[in-house]
């Protein structure tokens, strides 16, 4: 399943970046997020791990989301695996204006196994998770640093 959107964030380039490459703020956007925390020390960059509880149909599910590519300030990539499914979410950041950012959120998510039989019929579901998640995207206001 692939979920792909394009939203204006309120905020230059490179806080907007700082902001979402930091992961654990999805807590503060994602209505999706029901706790988020970073699981390494900082800085921010390739291999920092962030871990999640990701509400998906009222289940809480536990995930930890790695930084597998970061390009500062234009394109992070995050990667999270549990037995059952494999999430990739790409999030690229373009200059609208010096006050607005366009963040582009490519994420798919893969089940495994057994669970890759309800595939088609949980498209529905993770697509209006990823519309609710746009929409808090869209409407969050990233510190400026």
């Amino acid at each position: 399943m692939r979920y792909v959107a394009t939203v204006s964030v309120a905020g230059r380039l490179p806080d907007v970046f700082d902001y979402l490459a930091r992961f654990s703020s999805a807590a503060d956007w994602d209505p999706g997020v029901a706790e988020a925390k970073q699981g390494t020390a900082d800085p921010v960059a390739l291999g920092t791990k962030f871990d999640l509880v990701a509400v998906f149909l009222g289940n809480r599910v536990p995930m930890t989301y790695e930084i597998v590519e970061y390009e500062r300030p234009n394109r992070v990539v995050l990667l999270a695996e549990t037995a059952t499914a494999r999430s990739l979410d790409t999030i690229t950041f373009a200059k609208v204006d010096d006050s607005t950012t366009a963040v582009t959120y490519d994420a798919i998510l893969d089940f495994k196994g057994i669970a890759r039989l309800a595939a088609p019929l949980l498209s529905l579901a993770f697509r209006k998770t990823g519309d609710r998640a746009a929409a808090g995207l869209a409407s969050c206001r990233p510190p400026r640093n």
